[in-house]
């Protein structure tokens, strides 16, 4: 038997739109095949080359591109940075700047001079009394210890039961928090000190205890944070604290637009048909600053010679007056201040160890 013959194919039809083969696999095969040869794109047309290199590098149209923002810089753009809070969250703090004490040398001086040229009418007032004097003995603690005992009590009271609270404690030395925490309310009240004041005694020791208040930390602190940690401690009020700042720490630019003396000062001072507001004040000792503190001196003492007793000339001649608090001078303040005790008195404690 012969072979089979080939079946003849029918031919194809013809492809009225050729389209150039095209391999997926040419690449691949070609590089298998030749290694390190150059692959040329022979099976893609000119014309679609051309297409794809103009969009490459034609810029997109169709998406906007969003503009950075440019930050100025400026000479105090390290102001501003240094307010903000740093990485661990916390904002840096900028330096405290704290004003001479009144017992630095020169600085009472100063004082005077700064109130003789900003205030005429207190300039011929400072002519007709001397200058203010300022003692000093011991600690911070001592002299708040001290404001609380006297409290509504008069003169010769309080002297007495100061004397013997001190004596509790083993001497003036001795009034620190650790001898003052022990004291039972009993004991205390066998020296003539209420139960509400012990508990005032006890706070403002437990306050130093437990870190809140230190002596350094008061000498330290600024006026703002001065009176808001203090008045913190049960028993002390605004009035206490400013008298404290003022006599006790000679801070130089106090105000203690409470104090019925200085408000009184105030109105002859100026003349004024009414006694001055506490929230008036301010404004009518702007001039002041920063030696407001000696300025309300010179208040008391205007008062004083006016023929109004004030409270600094009730102690010099050792009339038993009442210490006075805050809210009875609220209440008072339509009176005159002829039954209070010179605060001067009371905090009379300087800066310790400044001359």
């Amino acid at each position: 038997m012969g072979e089979p013959q080939p079946q003849p194919q029918s031919p194809k039809p013809e492809n009225r739109n050729p389209i150039p083969p095209q391999n997926n696999n040419d690449s691949s095969s070609s590089s298998a095949s030749v290694p390190g040869s150059i692959v040329s794109s022979t099976t893609i047309e000119a014309p679609r080359i051309t297409e794809l290199s103009n969009v490459s590098s034609s810029p997109p149209s169709k998406i906007p591109l969003r503009p950075r923002k440019i930050r100025k810089l400026s000479p105090n753009n390290d102001a501003v940075t240094s307010s903000r809070p740093s990485a661990k969250g916390k904002p840096s703090q900028p330096p405290r700047i704290h004003a001479k004490s009144l017992t630095c040398e020169g600085e009472l001086e100063a004082a005077i001079t700064h109130l003789r040229s900003v205030d005429p009418l207190l300039a011929s007032l400072i002519d007709a009394h001397p200058p203010p004097k300022y003692e000093s003995f011991n600690t911070p603690f001592l002299a708040l210890i001290r404001s609380i005992l006297y409290q509504q009590l008069a003169a010769k009271a309080g002297n007495s039961i100061y004397t013997r609270f001190v004596s509790l404690c083993g001497g003036e030395n001795g009034v620190v928090p650790e001898n003052v925490l022990p004291l039972t309310p009993q004991e205390l009240r066998q020296i003539g000190v209420s139960g509400r004041k012990a508990s005032y005694l006890h706070d403002l020791a437990r306050k130093y205890q437990n870190g809140i208040l230190s002596d350094s930390g008061i000498l330290n602190m600024d006026d703002k944070s001065l009176f808001t940690m203090l008045t913190m401690v049960n028993g002390i009020g605004s009035w206490s604290v400013h008298m404290f700042m003022m006599n006790s720490l000679h801070r130089p630019d106090v105000l203690p637009v409470n104090d019925l003396g200085v408000r009184k000062g105030v109105q002859m001072l100026y003349d004024l048909p009414e006694l001055p507001r506490p929230s008036q004040m301010e404004g009518l000792c702007e001039k002041w600053r920063p030696y407001r503190s000696v300025g309300s001196w010179y208040m008391w003492r205007l008062i004083e010679a006016k023929g109004t007793p004030s409270n600094a000339g009730a102690v010099s001649s050792g009339a038993d007056l009442a210490f006075p608090q805050l809210e009875d001078l609220q209440q008072q303040h339509q009176q005159q201040q002829s039954q209070l005790l010179d605060p001067l008195s009371v905090f009379s404690i300087g800066a310790w160890g400044q001359t």
